[in-house]
């Protein structure tokens, strides 16, 4: 019995036409064996009634429930055709057949409410529904086995046919709407999965920018700071080789430590663990490295730090000490100034980052090239901030960054 229902399902969605036009001829078969059935009873009640002739009644039913094979096709004319039919029949004909009509012109209604495109079919099956209701009323109560029984009777079947007639109207259109919301669902879950992908794929892009970021930063700053100091030691080597052997050191210590900084990197990129990965990253605590280290590259750097120190979140930690990191390394790589200052202002409401070097950047006077001043601006970006870089009235390159911070953050 599951196998044979699963079959009747699957040919009902998968094959439509089909299972209209098997549904129109079972329903033909019915008609015609329910008005012999019929028939044959008024033959038993009453030896004198002659049964009328076949072929009218034959194509009276047929006619009646052979258009149910396109209702889903063509749902209002099929109404229409029903309707007509159900008319013939027992105005023309005088099929006395109830039941199997009945049933047929439910399924025409129903279809019409389901399938029938709005608003046409609306007044369509308010016309059949109409039509056949007149229909009924006057068999109840001119022609019909009815008319002469009371007014109650008559009226409370009436009523009985109004609410027959109307119910497939009502359960057609639920079909419909249930349908609709169905296809919304469906659209709606498309779209969901479409911008699921859309925010995946800008996550990835988000985080290649990052991690982008912080090569180009770890990288940039300890391998300018290299070749700096291996610059100074070529020059110095053979006349001073105390000072080429501190240079050497330095250029020792700033490799380890660019691939500490790497191996620290690509260990975050494996884990799973650290949500953020800002754990053990660089705050400003550790700017004074920073000037300390700029100081061994020959930049002569200075430090001021305004305001009483404040805790930042880690990731504005972490971005205002590379801001600070990649302008230091901009004045050693593009500058050929002597002196750099750094100044950090802790205010109410804003962190200030200020690095000046007294150097000229090049013949035309613009910023340097690269990605170290894209990489700057979004980091800032990132916390609302915004950063302002270019040449100084009195010759050298500033760079100015800004971050928004909460009043009460202690």
């Amino acid at each position: 019995m599951t196998n044979a229902s699963r079959w009747v399902r699957n040919v009902h969605r998968d094959r439509p036409g089909a299972s209209d036009g098997l549904i129109a001829l079972v329903l033909a078969v019915a008609a015609l064996v329910s008005v012999k059935a019929v028939y044959a009873e008024m033959s038993a009640m009453d030896a004198l009634f002659r049964v009328p002739r076949a072929l009218p009644i034959v194509l009276s039913m047929l006619a009646l429930t052979a258009p149910l094979a396109w209702r889903r096709r063509y749902p209002l004319g099929v109404a229409i055709a029903v309707v007509t039919a159900f008319l013939v029949a027992r105005v023309v004909v005088h099929v006395p057949e109830e039941s199997v009509t009945m049933l047929v012109a439910f399924v025409a209604f129903y279809s019409a409410a389901a399938h029938g495109r709005r608003p046409l079919g609306f007044y369509v099956l308010l016309a059949c529904e109409l039509a056949v209701l007149l229909q009924v009323a006057r068999e109840l109560f001119l022609v019909g086995y009815m008319a002469g029984m009371h007014p109650l009777s008559q009226s409370f079947e009436l009523g009985f046919n109004v609410v027959i007639f109307l119910s497939p109207w009502a359960l057609g259109a639920a079909v419909r709407s249930s349908r609709a919301r169905e296809s919304q669902l469906v659209e709606r879950a498309g779209e969901l999965v479409l911008e699921r992908e859309r925010n995946a794929k800008q996550a990835v892009f988000a985080e290649r920018v990052r991690i982008a970021r912080e090569l180009h930063d770890v990288v940039a700053h300890h391998v300018s700071v290299m070749g700096v100091q291996a610059g100074a030691a070529r020059r110095v080597m053979a006349r001073q080789p105390k000072d080429a052997a501190e240079a050497l050191a330095s250029i020792e210590l700033s490799s380890r430590t660019a691939v500490q900084e790497m191996q620290r990197l690509l260990g975050f990129l494996r884990s799973e663990g650290d949500q953020d990965g800002f754990g053990s990253q660089p705050g400003l605590d550790r700017v004074r490295d920073l000037v300390a280290e700029s100081q061994r590259s020959g930049l002569d750097t200075t430090l001021t730090i305004e305001g009483e120190r404040r805790h930042l979140p880690p990731t504005l930690d972490v971005s205002a000490y590379r801001i600070v990191q990649e302008a230091l390394t901009n004045s050693r790589k593009h500058s050929s100034g002597r002196a750099a200052s750094v100044r950090i202002q802790y205010g109410r409401n804003t962190l200030q980052l200020e690095v000046l070097d007294d150097g000229v950047i090049d013949a035309t006077g613009t910023e340097p090239a690269g990605h170290g001043l894209i990489g700057m601006r979004e980091r800032a970006a990132l916390h609302g901030g915004h950063v302002e870089t270019g040449p100084l009235l009195g010759g050298g390159f500033g760079v100015l960054a800004t971050f928004p911070l909460i009043a009460n953050t202690t």
